[in-house]
């Protein structure tokens, strides 16, 4: 967690002004009152809001012992409530620190099934304020501390390191993580991420951006699951948008989280699955739970769109379907028992 500076409360800042304004005072008094030159009534200031107890600089007038006495009730008062909030801000800064550092970790170990965002730049802004809207648990990783402070502040949570060292990734709860996604700085970053985090989770599923094409099989090779280009992404969405724009409005619409009545979901058959073994046709997903298989993705990783009603279910295969996200829900429930 970043450690912010926190600023020096007014009321601190006005008690350390008023400590400096009775110290002024005191040695202009004594330079008018009994002649002095200013270091000697500058100590002899000091001496007296202090209480230290020393022998007068120079034998004083009645006048001056007026102003000593003056001097000693005003500035031994703002010294002790000067030393006062000094004292209160240190232990309530050191208790407050603390108390922040246990909550956090308390948060830390809580967090189960999320996925963990190395990077928070123009990219890892957007996938985690795309997590945030699906109401997806993250964590994101930054070794900037502004950045990591914004995420703080909208709420979410962050930690400033480097994301390479499996220390931190084991912080973060790595083994409790459903994914990793790597969008640091630049490839090398993003290599050695890769290869930290397949190190300590070899069956975490794991999403690398890349900046230049090379980079590709030295990812893939570190252990990414997924390496994308936001570029060539972005192109691809230019060139459907405008030779196909009706398609594309309809998968964004399916993929949003601002569209309540229309959602696409990947839903994966496990062992237990009273689906494994049937046929689309037999399992009625259509009529039980209102769903429209849109395309199956086998273990082997073959996908089948629009698949045939005689194919049957695997162990593994993987539904990708739309349908309203109460009926998704149910289906994936159902899936899984």
């Amino acid at each position: 967690m970043a450690s912010n500076p926190r600023r020096v409360p007014r009321s601190l800042q006005r008690a350390l002004v008023l400590f400096l304004v009775v110290t002024l005072v005191g040695t202009l008094g004594y330079m008018v009152i009994e002649g002095w030159n200013a270091w000697d009534s500058f100590y002899m200031t000091i001496i007296s809001v202090t209480t230290a107890g020393y022998k007068e600089v120079h034998d004083l007038s009645i006048p001056g012992q007026v102003w000593t006495s003056l001097v000693l009730i005003v500035g031994v008062a703002t010294l002790f409530y000067t030393a006062a909030l000094v004292m209160s801000e240190v232990l309530e800064g050191s208790l407050l620190h603390r108390f922040e550092t246990r909550r956090f970790q308390r948060m830390l170990d809580q967090l189960n099934n999320h996925f963990i965002i190395c990077g928070y730049g123009r990219i890892g802004a957007v996938i985690a304020d795309e997590f945030r809207r699906h109401k997806i648990p993250y964590i994101v990783i930054d070794r900037d501390p502004d950045r990591v402070h914004s995420v703080i502040e909208g709420g979410a949570m962050a930690v400033e390191a480097d994301a390479s060292r499996e220390d931190v990734l084991r912080k973060v709860g790595i083994d409790r993580a459903r994914g990793l996604i790597a969008a640091v700085g630049t490839d090398a970053e993003n290599v050695y991420t890769v290869l930290s985090a397949r190190v300590l989770r070899p069956d975490l599923f794991i999403i690398a951006r890349i900046e230049s094409e090379d980079a590709e099989p030295k990812l893939k090779l570190a252990g990414a699951n997924r390496v994308l280009s936001p570029y060539h992404l972005g192109g691809i969405q230019m060139a459907a948008t405008a030779l196909r724009p009706a398609v594309v409005d309809f998968m964004r619409l399916a993929t949003s989280s601002e569209r309540i009545d229309l959602s696409a979901e990947q839903v994966t058959l496990a062992t237990r699955s009273r689906f494994v073994g049937q046929t689309i046709r037999d399992a009625n997903l259509r009529r039980d739970f209102g769903v429209i298989v849109v395309a199956l993705k086998r273990k082997t990783g073959h996908m089948e769109f629009n698949p045939a009603p005689e194919l049957s279910f695997e162990v593994g295969d993987e539904l990708v379907v739309l349908g309203h996200p109460d009926q998704l829900k149910a289906l994936e429930a159902a899936a899984t028992a």
